[in-house]
C-alpha cells in the first residue's frame, strides 16, 4: 500500500470541505485526493486539480483505467484520438475516456482551471500521481522525461513521445 495512503481508512460514507483531502503535486500542478481507491473499495477516485495557466498534460493512453473530467473553474483544451479537433471546456463541461483512447489537456487561457478527475478503478492512477510528486520533491522540480516515462509505464500509462522538430 502507497505510504501516502497508508493512513486513509475505508468508510462507508466519504464527505471532505473544499481544503481537505492529501495535497501533491503533479508536474507543477497541484492536485488533492476527494475520494481514494482505498476508501471506494477500488470503485473509484476523485482528484481535484488546479492547472496552472499553460500547464496540461501530454498525450498519453491509460491501459487500466477509464478516465473522466469535470471542469470545475476556468478553460481547458482538450484532445482526444477519437474527436476531429480538441474540445474547449469551460465550466460545467465534461469528458469521459475509456482506457485505451489516446488524449490530452492544456490550459492555454490566462488564469488557473479547475477539474475534477474521477478515474475508474482508481489505485493506479493514485500510485502515479503518488510517484509524481515524490520524484518532484526529490529533484527540487520537474523530474526528467526518462523518470516520467517511467513512473507513468508503471502505472500502465503510456505517454506518447515529443514530436521531433
Amino acid at each position: 500500500m502507497d505510504q501516502a495512503l497508508k493512513n486513509i481508512a475505508p468508510t462507508a460514507s466519504i464527505a471532505r470541505c473544499a481544503s481537505d483531502g492529501l495535497a501533491i503535486n503533479v508536474l507543477g500542478a497541484p492536485y488533492v485526493f476527494k475520494a481514494t481507491s482505498i476508501e471506494t473499495d477500488n470503485g473509484f477516485c476523485c482528484i481535484e486539480g488546479r492547472i496552472p495557466p499553460g500547464s496540461g498534460v501530454p498525450p498519453h493512453t491509460h491501459t487500466h483505467e477509464d478516465e473522466a473530467f469535470y471542469v470545475l473553474a476556468g478553460e481547458i483544451i482538450l484532445g482526444s484520438a477519437d474527436l476531429p479537433a480538441p474540445l474547449r471546456l469551460g465550466p460545467g463541461s465534461f469528458f469521459f475516456g475509456p482506457r485505451g483512447r489516446r488524449h490530452s489537456f492544456r490550459n492555454e487561457g490566462g488564469v488557473d482551471a479547475r477539474i475534477l478527475v474521477f478515474c475508474v478503478p482508481g489505485a493506479g492512477i493514485e500510485r502515479m500521481f503518488i510517484d509524481m510528486d515524490a520524484a518532484g520533491r526529490r529533484s527540487g522540480g520537474a523530474p526528467s522525461m526518462d523518470e516520467i516515462f517511467s513512473i507513468a509505464a508503471r502505472a500502465g500509462v503510456m505517454i506518447a513521445a515529443p514530436a521531433k522538430n
